[in-house]
């Protein structure tokens, strides 16, 4: 998770809400993202799918059977699909997000039993470190927008 962890502060560094990952196959990192959706312009940019992408390149399949994933905020619905989609075995997840997670805080994907694939959630793994380091970043985020809209009221 330290890995993962790592990458979300590159993200942190672009101004993009820190997210990283980093998907692990016999004990060496195989893939590692982090967020960059407005770096790229891209809803696609997240940190898992970027991960994913970069896996898939090393094992040369669309299978990541075997690997696990390390990630430092529950997958949303998109990247827990990829995740399943992905064979991935085990998901290992920083800190929940209680209204956009699809890891068992909306809904769990990872686990449906109607789907042809379920995927093993580790939950909680350095959450307060994550979870601190996305609250610094919207502290700092409502920061600059009230002072930008502070100078925006006072130059008229």
């Amino acid at each position: 998770m330290r890995h993962a962890l790592a990458q979300a502060k590159k993200a942190y560094a672009l101004g993009e809400v820190p997210i990283g990952c980093v998907i692990v196959y016999d004990n060496k990192i195989i893939g590692r993202g982090y967020n960059r959706r407005n770096t790229d312009g891209n809803t696609l940019s997240h940190a898992e799918i970027t991960a994913i992408r970069k896996a898939s390149r090393v094992m040369g399949d669309w299978r990541l059977e075997g690997c696990t994933m390390y990630v430092t905020l529950e997958p949303c619905q998109m990247c827990a699909g990829a995740c399943v989609q992905a064979r991935l075995d085990r998901v290992v997840i920083g800190c929940m997000s209680p209204k956009s997670g699809c890891a068992g805080s909306v809904i769990n994907l990872l686990q449906m039993d109607d789907f042809n694939h379920r995927v093993e959630i580790t939950k909680d793994i350095l959450s307060d470190e994550c979870s601190s380091l996305l609250t610094r970043f919207f502290e700092e985020l409502r920061e600059r927008n009230r002072a930008e809209k502070n100078k925006d009221d006072s130059s008229v």
